[in-house]
């Protein structure tokens, strides 16, 4: 049967209803006991510091939970796919649609269509409105949960704009200041003024850098130098105090436009730590991507009816999908900090997997 003569039947209905079902009825359940775990670990803090019912709801578990599906969707919808098609299988219904003349590749239709279907949402969730979830509930966490952090940045190095380069020794983020702080402007290779200065402190109100104790360098086109001095002088420059004090987990809060500005900015600052970057743009959609080819190996393997029964499968389902999660991190440390391209991180346990799906597809019982 071609794609061309597909109609969605009652059976279609069924799986999808089914496949779709299993998976927001199992995520639900999930969250609703992390939900309960983590209020009973953090009631100290929310009690000590006042919370209010509606902002822990509202400003932090509501933005939780779109947080929680995209880390755990590909586990869920292995799970899912394995749960349900076990428990046809054992029912015999599996034999029963095998027997009056569907083929197994037209079994696979409505198991596509529905991870088509997770795929559009785990996207749409991981790119709308996930970003600006993470935004609240990382607010939310620096002000009720975690203690105030101090970030104290040393010998750095980044070009804040084409041919202007800024190095700073130390910087402290209570403070807002840089110490043994520079700034060195070029033409093409050519060195044309330095300004040194001893500090620069950060005005909010003024939102300019306040340079004090510095000299400056002008070398002209004939090689001549001027030297000049002075205590004080306010500069603006591309370059915010908020760079120097983000945490680790920042980039959740962008969607994929703002993550791949993001990775052009360190580009062009000559950042040495941009794979690690790339490697999260990828696998915004090498992470949904792989719903198809969990959907392959989890009906692959549960059409079968085994010794021990659907929990045998399920276990060895969680077990790929968790050799899967492990390849990722495997293949994005050696991008990060090897030759591996990043690009090809990201996709490499989807490639190895789908080929695993294609093996199992041609194994599975006809």
């Amino acid at each position: 049967m071609t794609l061309r003569k597909f109609k969605l039947g009652k059976l279609d209905a069924y799986i999808i209803r089914q496949f779709l079902g299993t998976f927001f009825f199992s995520m639900l359940l999930i969250i609703l006991i992390v939900i309960i775990f983590d209020i009973s670990e953090k009631i100290d803090d929310f009690l000590e510091k006042k919370v209010t019912f509606s902002e822990i709801i509202l400003d932090y578990y509501l933005n939780f939970i779109p947080y929680f599906v995209t880390l755990f969707s590909s586990l869920f919808i292995f799970i899912a796919v394995i749960f349900f098609t076990s428990k046809m299988a054992y029912n015999s219904e599996i034999i029963a649609i095998l027997s009056s003349g569907i083929s197994f590749r037209r079994l696979m239709y409505p198991y596509f269509i529905s991870a088509c279907i997770l795929v559009v949402f785990i996207f749409f969730l991981n790119d709308v409105i996930m970003p600006a979830a993470n935004k609240k509930r990382l607010a939310f966490e620096d002000t009720y949960i975690h203690s105030p952090v101090m970030y104290m940045k040393e010998n750095m190095h980044k070009q804040v704009e084409p041919g202007m380069f800024v190095y700073l020794e130390s910087f402290n983020s209570k403070a807002e200041q840089a110490t043994r702080f520079s700034i060195e402007r070029y033409d093409g290779d050519k060195l044309v003024s330095k300004l040194l200065a001893d500090k620069a402190v950060w005005n909010k109100e003024k939102e300019k850098w306040n340079i004090t104790k510095y000299y400056t360098r002008d070398i002209d086109s004939l090689g001549r130098e001027t030297l000049t001095s002075g205590e004080g002088l306010d500069t603006t420059l591309n370059l915010h105090p908020s760079e120097f004090k983000r945490r680790e987990n920042f980039i959740e809060q962008m969607n994929m436009a703002e993550l791949s500005e993001f990775i052009d900015d360190l580009r062009m600052e000559g950042s040495d730590n941009i794979n690690q970057y790339i490697i999260k743009l990828h696998e915004r959609i090498a992470g949904p991507f792989s719903t198809f080819i969990l959907t392959l190996i989890g009906v692959s393997l549960s059409t079968r009816k085994v010794r021990g029964g659907m929990g045998v499968q399920i276990a060895i389902g969680i077990v790929l999908c968790f050799l899967y999660i492990l390849f990722m991190r495997f293949s994005s440390e050696f991008a990060s900090k090897g030759n591996l391209s990043p690009v090809l991180a990201a996709w490499i346990p989807s490639i190895i997997f789908g080929v695993v799906g294609v093996l199992l597809y041609r194994l599975a019982p006809k």
